[in-house]
């Protein structure tokens, strides 16, 4: 990985921000979960929205909106575009 762009979690994104997921730290069920939505190491992912009061985060990979609780999010590590 690129050290000029360094790594931070899903839920620092601002909707709009794109970025490559470049590690998922979670465990196995909740990793082969997001596996299954799409959420794999190297795709790239656009935050859509956050919703407000630590509410959920919905993001698209490729053509597929998804939306993640914020737990979930701050597991994902990515860089920023």
């Amino acid at each position: 990985m690129n050290r000029t762009n360094m790594s931070i979690s899903l839920t620092h994104l601002h909707p709009g921000d794109s970025a490559t997921i470049v590690a998922i730290h979670a465990e196995e069920g909740l990793h082969l979960r997001l596996q299954a939505l799409g959420l794999r190491n190297g795709k790239r992912i656009e935050l859509i929205r956050q919703a407000s009061f630590s509410g959920p985060l919905q993001i698209r990979i490729g053509t597929t909106d998804v939306m993640l609780r914020r737990t979930e999010a701050s597991k994902i590590e990515v860089c920023k575009a």
